[in-house]
């Protein structure tokens, strides 16, 4: 009995794997910080990735789930988009990977809290691969009607 096998490992994928980052959101951490009615919201954001990666652990495809809780904002504040930026804490950078909302589809209740989930959001492979290697090079942030630039914000932080 003959057996015989041919393959390559490094360009078998492997199984898709689903980093998980927090951001605690915080309108104190926007640069500037934000003053005024919506200074003491919060919240949160979790940020899950299905990534594939090649036998050298490279990610060759990715996408992104959002879920973002806010509280303590004043009743029917508009949450018109969010995304996560490249940047340090206390630097503004570029947006990287967007939510896709758009204005007025997220707003408060009447207690001043929300919470939306962004699905199947497509992240570049390479772009994956720097937020696994350094997610503190990146924060999450939602801006609002009145604070356009941001109203809460929060460096991503590995969980899983």
């Amino acid at each position: 009995m003959l057996v015989s096998a041919c393959g390559s490992s490094s360009t078998t994928p492997t199984a898709p794997t689903n980093p998980t980052f927090v951001a605690t959101l915080s309108p104190a951490n926007e640069v500037p910080p934000i003053v005024g009615a919506e200074a003491s919201g919060s919240g949160t954001s979790t940020v899950t990735m299905v990534t594939t990666k090649d036998a050298a652990g490279n990610v060759t495809a990715a996408t992104a789930t959002f879920v973002v809780n806010l509280s303590g904002f004043p009743a029917n504040t508009p949450i018109n988009i969010s995304h996560i930026h490249q940047a340090a804490s206390g630097v503004n950078g570029a947006v990287v990977v967007n939510s896709g909302i758009t204005a007025g589809q997220n707003v408060t209740n009447a207690s001043g809290a929300l919470s939306f989930t962004a699905s199947n959001l497509t992240v570049d492979p390479a772009l994956a691969n720097s937020i696994l290697t350094n997610p503190a090079g990146f924060y999450f942030n939602v801006h609002s009607t009145l604070n356009p630039g941001g109203v809460a914000r929060g460096q991503l932080v590995r969980t899983q």
